[in-house]
C-alpha cells in the first residue's frame, strides 16, 4: 500500500492550509498559496486577476472587519483539480465599508462556503459565497 497522498487528499490539505492561514491573519502564507493568475470571485461582485488584487482584497478586509472561520469542512475531487470548503464566519465589523451598514463593533455569525480550482500546489480560483442579506440584517439589528 503506497503511503504517497493522493490528489485529492493534497487538494483538501491545500485548501486546509489556506484556511489555517487565514485564522493566524498571516496573509503573506495565504498569497503564497495563491497561483500568480489567480482568479478571486466576489460574492455577488466582480472577478478579479492575480495575487497582487487578492492582497489588496485582504487590505480591504483587514480595514474593515476581524473574522475567523470555524466548522471548517473540505472536500476535494478525486483528481485533486476542484475543492468546495463550508464554515462559519464569526466577525466583528469594526469600521465601515464603502455601500454598507455604519460599522460600530457589530458582533456577526454567518455561514459561508467557497469553491476552488487547483492546479498544480497552487489556488488558481476562489469563489466566495455567503448571504450578504443575512450579514446585513445582523449588523444593522446588532449591538456589539
Amino acid at each position: 500500500m503506497s503511503t504517497e497522498a493522493s490528489p485529492q487528499d493534497r487538494a483538501i490539505a491545500l485548501v486546509s492550509a489556506y484556511y489555517a492561514a487565514f485564522n493566524r491573519g498571516d496573509r503573506d502564507a495565504m498569497l503564497a498559496l495563491l497561483a500568480d493568475d489567480v482568479a478571486h470571485d466576489l460574492n455577488q461582485g466582480e472577478r478579479e486577476r492575480g495575487r497582487a488584487a487578492f492582497a489588496d482584497f485582504m487590505a480591504r478586509m483587514d480595514a474593515h472587519y476581524a473574522e475567523q472561520l470555524r466548522d471548517i469542512v473540505v472536500v476535494a475531487s478525486a483528481d485533486g483539480t476542484r475543492a468546495a470548503a463550508e464554515y462559519v464566519v464569526h466577525g466583528e465589523y469594526r469600521s465601515t465599508d464603502a455601500g454598507l451598514p455604519e460599522a460600530s463593533g457589530q458582533r456577526y455569525v454567518l455561514p459561508g462556503g467557497a469553491f476552488f480550482d487547483l492546479r498544480g500546489e497552487r489556488i488558481a480560483r476562489v469563489t466566495n459565497y455567503y448571504n450578504l442579506q443575512d450579514w446585513i440584517a445582523q449588523v444593522s439589528d446588532r449591538n456589539p
